[in-house]
């Protein structure tokens, strides 16, 4: 992969990135609208750190910074890229667990942010529940979560890459 990208400047890996985190929302939503699958917690977190990586990839495309801001972007992209990673390596640990050991199931998030003080919320969004270990889509026999997981990984590559090349770039 870092043969690949040797040709491309920070700006136009930002925009590699913005067009992957796009397409995988795009996804997300088809998935929710007309294959009628419900996300769980876990998947919810996810889908919010896609939406800040291809946020702060979106503006450090536009912005096209200097070598230092280019290095912040890249900064906080892989941030919230390696907690993406550990959200989804949490939902592919619980799906990977015997039934016995899974934890139970608990009620909706829109109930639990309803009731519940704000660090429940916060912990359901981390921590997931019986409902993140569920399978209920699956490619190449990898879940969602397992898929999700690889894409992060790739981001962060990415998002490393754009970091050193953006003493290049300039």
């Amino acid at each position: 992969m870092t043969k690949l990208l040797q040709n491309f400047s920070a700006k136009q890996i930002h925009l590699v990135i913005l067009l992957i985190v796009g397409s995988l929302l795009g996804y997300a939503a088809y998935s929710m609208k007309f294959l009628g699958l419900e996300p769980c917690t876990l998947c919810i977190t996810q889908q919010f750190f896609y939406c800040l990586i291809g946020a702060c990839s979106f503006i450090a495309f536009l912005h096209n910074p200097d070598i230092t801001g280019s290095r912040v972007y890249s900064l906080f992209l892989s941030l919230f890229t390696l907690a993406g990673i550990w959200i989804s390596g949490r939902q592919v640990w619980l799906q990977g667990l015997p039934e016995d050991e899974v934890p139970l199931c608990g009620p909706p998030l829109e109930y639990i942010i309803d009731v519940f003080p704000f660090a429940d919320v916060i912990n359901a969004l981390f921590m997931g529940d019986g409902n993140c270990a569920e399978i209920s889509w699956q490619f190449f026999g990898l879940s969602m979560a397992g898929w999700s997981f690889i894409w992060f990984f790739i981001i962060l590559i990415l998002s490393i890459s754009a970091f050193i090349k953006s003493k290049s770039s300039i």
